[in-house]
Formats: C-alpha cells, sequence, structure tokens
C-alpha cells in the first residue's frame, strides 16, 4: 500500500482532521496523481454533514482536482510521469452497458464508481477523494489537462462545469439560441460562460439586481429580476434552454413559464423532488430534463473547449488547511463562484 495523507471528516459537524491514511498500489492500468488543486463542492458538505453522527466508513471529500502524473502502471500509454491531468467524479464504470458503451458513464447502469464514497469494483474499499495529495486513478478515468488551462481555475470544471456543459450540448445550444441561467453561483457563472462561448444570446435570472455586474463581467446580455413579477412576466415564452442551477429546493413553475415553444428547462442545481403542473408542459409543449456529471468523451471535449475559448472557474484560492473555513463560507453562501484548495501544503 502507498500512505498519502489528506483532510477526512470525523463527524463532528464540518470539521475535518489531517490524516494519513494508505491508497492501493498500482495497478496495470492506473496512475498516481500529486493532487495540486482540489475545488470544494456543494455534494462535499452535503457528504460530510450525511456522516456526521454516524460510524460509517472513512470520508475524505473532493471530486474535482488538477495534479501531476507520479507514476504509472505497467499497461499505460496515454499517460507519462510529468504529464498535467484532470480529475472529475467517476472513476470507474461497468464500461460494458448500453450507457458506458455510448461514452455515458455517468449513467453506468451497474451505477458508476465515484471518486470518494463509492465502491471500488476490484476490491471492494470504499474510495478517498481529492482532499489528499495523491490519488490513484484508472487512466481511462484521468483527461489530459491542456496547456492553455489554469491549472487551479481548472479543477472545478471537472464537476460544476461539466454538469452544465453537457446539458448545453445535448440541447443543441449554438450561435442564436436563447439561453436563460438561474443562479449565479459555481455551477451558474459557468454555465454562463460556456452559453457565451458557444454563442448563444444569454440571460442570467437572479433573484437580486446585485449580480449585474457579474452578470456583465461573465458575458452575459442581460439581467431578469426573479423577483420582479412584471419583468418575469415580460420574458414569458422566451427562451429555447432554461439551466436552473439554484441549490435549494424552489418551485421551478416560474422558470417553466419563461421557455418557449419545444424548449427545454434544465434542472441541475437541486437534485430532489419537484412538483410540475402538466399544464406548465403542454401550454408550449415544454420540456422538463436533469443532467449530471458527464461521460469521457464529453468530459474530454469540454477541457479542449475551455481551452481554446480561454473558459475556466472564477474561483477563490486557499489554502487546504483552511478547508474548514471554506465549508463554513460555502454554507452560508458566502462565496461568489468556487473555493480551490492549494494541497501543497500537504507535502
Amino acid at each position: 500500500m502507498r500512505t498519502t495523507v489528506g483532510w477526512q471528516a470525523d463527524g463532528a459537524g464540518i470539521a475535518l482532521r489531517r490524516v494519513s491514511f494508505e491508497r492501493r498500489e498500482l495497478r496495470a492500468d492506473d496512475v498516481a496523481v500529486r493532487v495540486d488543486y482540489c475545488g470544494v463542492c456543494h455534494s462535499d458538505l452535503h457528504a460530510i454533514h450525511a456522516r456526521t453522527g454516524t460510524a460509517n466508513a472513512p470520508l475524505v471529500p473532493g471530486h474535482e482536482f488538477t495534479g501531476v502524473v507520479t507514476d504509472i502502471g505497467r499497461e499505460v500509454t496515454r499517460f507519462a510521469v510529468g504529464d498535467r491531468v484532470a480529475v472529475g467524479n467517476i472513476v470507474d464504470s461497468c464500461g460494458v452497458c448500453v450507457m458506458c458503451r455510448q461514452g455515458q458513464e455517468n449513467f453506468c447502469y451497474e451505477f458508476p464508481t465515484l471518486t470518494y464514497g463509492g465502491t471500488d469494483r476490484h476490491d471492494g474499499t470504499i474510495t478517498l477523494g481529492g482532499y489528499s495529495r495523491e490519488y490513484i486513478v484508472r487512466d481511462r478515468f484521468a483527461y489530459p489537462l491542456p496547456a492553455g488551462l489554469d491549472p487551479a481555475a481548472a479543477a472545478p470544471l471537472l464537476c460544476a462545469g461539466i454538469t452544465v456543459w453537457e446539458p448545453l450540448r445535448a440541447l443543441g445550444v449554438e450561435p442564436g439560441t436563447r439561453v436563460a441561467v438561474a443562479g449565479l453561483g459555481g455551477l451558474g457563472h459557468l454555465a454562463v460562460k460556456f452559453a457565451v462561448a458557444l454563442g448563444a444570446d444569454t440571460t442570467v435570472i437572479s433573484r437580486s439586481a446585485d449580480k449585474a455586474d457579474d452578470a456583465r463581467r461573465l458575458g452575459a446580455h442581460d439581467l431578469i429580476i426573479s423577483t420582479d413579477q412584471q419583468q418575469m412576466t415580460t420574458a414569458r415564452d422566451r427562451f429555447d434552454v432554461v439551466i436552473d442551477t439554484i441549490a435549494v429546493p424552489h418551485d421551478i413553475t416560474p422558470y417553466l413559464r419563461l421557455v418557449a415553444l419545444d424548449g427545454t428547462l434544465s434542472h441541475v442545481g437541486h437534485l430532489g423532488p419537484v412538483t410540475v403542473e402538466t399544464l406548465d408542459l403542454l401550454i408550449g409543449r415544454k420540456k422538463l430534463s436533469s443532467a449530471g456529471s458527464g461521460g469521457r468523451p464529453e468530459t474530454a471535449a469540454m477541457l479542449e473547449f475551455c481551452a481554446q475559448h480561454d473558459v475556466s472557474a472564477d474561483i477563490e484560492l486557499v489554502p487546504s488547511a483552511r478547508v474548514h473555513g471554506a465549508l463554513a463560507r460555502l454554507e452560508r453562501n458566502d462565496v461568489r463562484s468556487r473555493f480551490v484548495l492549494d494541497m501543497s501544503d500537504l507535502s
């Protein structure tokens, strides 16, 4: 076994402990990655709270990170020591089901192996995530990090980025498509950047006019205040695609009413129950969809697109030793975009 160090949830709120723990020795198709930068996701916060007060297996969060290859398995040909790589929230899948064969490993019928809190398909151990200095991953689920991307700002692309990239691509967003993005946090600001880079006529929907400057800076063409009934009424049936990135439970009806004839509302921020009146779909033949993560081909395509169009996350970079403060601020929504941990202080 290989020993590394990282930040582990200890069952006492959002406090994490710095601990040493073991990674597996490299299998034939594995690469070892020195984790340099790891994004802090709302999913990390949810996982930590779900574990609080329980005796579950150890939890080391982190599923969007970048780093450098330090070792390779004997059958690996895609990477060499020293290569820059990125790893997302999926590190394995069955590889043979209909979804995997179509490059949609995120929808694997046997459920994909998650970067942390998942079950290793070979030895049954629980996966431990990227809040650590080293990660061992199957080479198929590591991605070359294009030279044009800053590794710290690229880390959130592997979760927040691919989560909004996939529906934008699947829904055919292109020049002239009318896109609205509800919410301007970690998911939302990347959805705006992608939509603008894809050539869409892009609007931000926010509860407050305070986001107007941010919306313009990101390239959005308009801002709609969701608490202003007149603005929402005026925008009815206006958008071909609405990407709903709001991370808390909310009524989706007002956003469905903004969708144009044969358009789609993609609900990606809060993965929980929603209530829909059939008439809100019927009038205008509107569609309600969702998305989560992405398969290997689209993840690789997203990274190349980002390098070509200079798209990366807006981040606040903090030493990993300040992870507790980052989680606390994330919990009270005190972050403009995405926290990223600098893991170099674990060396």
